[in-house]
């Protein structure tokens, strides 16, 4: 499903990524550690195609990110949804029309929209928050909404960069329990966090950064007391 074969990127003299190389198989849930800036974030981005490598190559489905034509770039990210540390809610739409601009944009009729709206908000648990906004809702529950506006889509590909970094610990479990719940319905997960808790409780393959490089890809993979992250 995803493919990367000794990929660097730099940003000027900065170096993000250094000769990075793995594979993640339909279906697989993986976690991405390492301290802020190990490169977490960096390979979201080339997932999603908002960077391209300097040097080597990222393939999702067989397609060489580099390679494909523009008007393709739509269709590659119809495949993906992301899950932003940053939310990137609109604050003046419900939670309701937040989730359905998926849809709209993708040109689908209202009743269906309407349809798939509340079957994916009855996925994760906000039902009876539809008419809420935004900043009526608790942390948790919009980083719920967030993952609903990944998944409505029915992507392959599910991408969540830190979607615990502000959470205590018995919301953060919550949310990592609906994103196993979707890697059960036969969606990749990837989750970019530093949160050894999460990681060490739901030991799911874990790749681990650091300065830009891999230092260890581990089936059931465990943050040891010397590496967790300051």
């Amino acid at each position: 499903m995803i493919k990367f074969d000794k990929v660097s990127k730099k940003f000027g003299e900065v170096v993000a990524l250094q000769d990075v190389s793995f594979k993640i198989e339909p279906g697989e849930f993986v976690f991405l550690i390492g301290p802020s800036g190990a490169g977490k974030t960096t390979i979201a981005k080339l997932i999603i195609r908002e960077y391209l490598p300097s040097e080597g190559a990222v393939e999702i489905a067989g397609m060489d990110l580099a390679k494909i034509p523009r008007k393709k770039i739509p269709q590659l990210r119809r495949m993906i949804g992301t899950v932003f540390q940053d939310l990137k809610l609109l604050a003046d739409r419900t939670v309701f029309e937040n989730v359905a601009m998926t849809l709209k944009v993708l040109g689908e009729k209202e009743e269906k929209i309407g349809e798939e709206v509340a079957n994916v908000l009855k996925l994760v648990g906000l039902s009876e928050r539809a008419d809420f906004f935004p900043a009526q809702l608790a942390g948790g529950e919009l980083q719920r909404v967030c993952i609903a506006r990944a998944v409505i889509g029915k992507p392959e590909i599910i991408i969540a960069d830190e979607p615990t970094g502000n959470l205590d610990i018995g919301t953060a479990r919550q949310i990592v329990k609906l994103l196993k719940k979707i890697n059960e319905m036969g969606k990749t997960v990837i989750m970019a966090t530093h949160n050894f808790e999460i990681v060490n409780t739901f030991q799911e393959r874990v790749i681990r950064l650091e300065k830009g490089k891999i230092i260890s890809d581990k089936k059931k993979g465990k943050y040891n007391l010397d590496e967790r992250p300051s």
